[in-house]
Parts: C-alpha cells; structure tokens; sequence
C-alpha cells in the first residue's frame, strides 16, 4: 500500500548570450531510461490511517523505472502483521506492483498521473480467519498543481483486502478511496506534508471512514527523515477480541491515531 505509493520533480533553465569561444556547455539531456531504488526503515507501517504492522516496526523497500515519455513502472514492499496475528497463519509480507504513465502540462505547473497498482500478500492462503483473499487490484488517477494533489483509486478486483459485502463474502469491487495530499517545500532540506483521505467500502458502510496526517520532512543529505500523526474516524471500542472491522485479531486499535518516524534513502 505504498503507497505508498509515488514522486515528481520540475527543471528550469536559464539561457544568455555568448561568444563562440566561451558559450556554456549545453545542459545535459534527461535520461531516456532511469532506475532507482529506495529502502525505509519506520518506527510502524501505516497505510491510509490504519496499521498495517499491529504497533511494530516494519523495514520497507522498492525499486523503480522510469521513461522519459513518462510511462513507469515499479515494486515495493514492505514487513506486515495485520494478516497473521493471532491467525495462524503465515502472511507476513506485502509485495505491489505498479505500472502507469505521467506527465505535466500548463508550463509544468500542473502535472496528472494514471496507472494501476496491485497489493499482493504471499502465503495468505494459508490464514485460518476469513475466506477472502486480500489481494487487490486499483486503477487510480491524479491530478496536481504545484505541491497539491487530489487522487482517486477504485478497486476492480473481486474483495478490498479481504472485505467482503457486510462483513461477508460478497463482491466489494467498485470500492474507492478519494484523497488530497501537499508536500509544501520549505528550503534548507524542510518540508511540511498534509494529507485527508476517505476509504469507501461497498456495500460495507461499517468498514467505511476518512483520515487524516500532518507531518515535517527532514533531508539530512544521506536521506530523508520524516515525522508524521495519522488519526482516523475508523477507531472504536475493541474490547479486546477483534471484532471492529479495524481491530487486529489481538485485539489492538489499528484505526486509532498514532505518530509515525522513518528514515528513508534513495539511491
């Protein structure tokens, strides 16, 4: 759930005149094809507002390939526990894969993206609680203009992570998520990033909810530290045996809010 997922980045130049003899080298042309690759280290894993790694630490990892038309595509993954705890089951892996195109427009001021994502969770078949697969399959688009995006994702795959229609195993594709997200630059390596979300599960209102993050972003050169609250309205009484649609199987709050530290470096 990377979401996890995704980064962009704008040039600009400047041009003056020159004699033949003493002209500036010409700026170096964008690479046609380019590869990165980013791991993260995080006090927890959170995933629109919920945990995904049941109060733990989780180590997290992905690589990257980019077009200079703008078509990418990558893989990330990261350590989870929300599928095994108290199951017994072994599932304690999350794998996406993730493919799409984007580009800017109006001067590079605006920009758009569209792709497909899928969730992959190895091994759940062997979970012992519940009968629907959490893989997932999400469409998305997005829009943005400067440091402001709005995105919206819709499953097509048959369950959202394993949810089924009232708690059942009926079909809930078609589910959403809408989200707003800012990652204001603020100079000498500082930022600040906000974001507002809302998951719908469909035919499921229950498992329905929206959330919130604020935090600051710190690049320290070797990479990037960031420190982040989540919260959510998806919280409730758990009363210790799971039975809220976001309480662990341990019966831990995975809606309730909670500060996040990370490190992250990309090579």
């Amino acid at each position: 759930m990377q979401k996890t997922l995704i980064a962009t980045a704008v040039l600009a130049c400047l041009s003056v005149p020159a004699f033949a003899d003493d002209a500036a080298p010409a700026a170096a042309a964008t690479p046609e094809h380019t590869f990165t690759a980013n791991v993260s280290l995080t006090s927890e894993y959170i995933y629109r507002g919920i945990a995904q790694s049941n109060r733990k630490p989780a180590i997290q990892g992905g690589f990257d390939y980019s077009h200079s038309s703008g078509l990418y595509a990558g893989v990330w993954g990261s350590s989870i526990s929300w599928l095994t705890d108290g199951s017994g089951g072994s599932a304690p892996t999350e794998i996406d894969i993730y493919g799409g195109y984007k580009n800017t427009f109006a001067g590079g001021d605006w920009n758009y993206d569209v792709g497909v994502l899928t969730y992959n969770y190895p091994h759940s078949g062997n979970l012992t609680v519940g009968s629907n697969s959490p893989n997932t399959t999400e469409i998305y688009g997005a829009i943005g203009w400067k440091w402001l995006s709005a995105k919206y994702s819709l499953t097509t795959s048959d369950h959202i992570f394993g949810w089924g229609k009232n708690g059942g195993n009926g079909n809930t594709s078609g589910s959403g998520y809408f989200e707003v997200n800012a990652n204001y630059d603020l100079g000498t390596g500082w930022g600040l990033v906000g974001h507002v979300g809302h998951q719908s599960i469909k035919d499921y209102s229950r498992a329905s909810y929206s959330d919130y993050k604020l935090g600051v972003t710190k690049d320290v050169g070797f990479g990037v530290v960031a420190l982040s609250y989540y919260d959510t309205n998806a919280h409730g009484d758990c009363n210790g045996n799971g039975v809220q649609p976001y309480c662990s199987l341990l019966g831990k709050d995975l809606g309730k809010g909670a500060a996040q530290l990370s490190f992250t470096k990309t090579f």
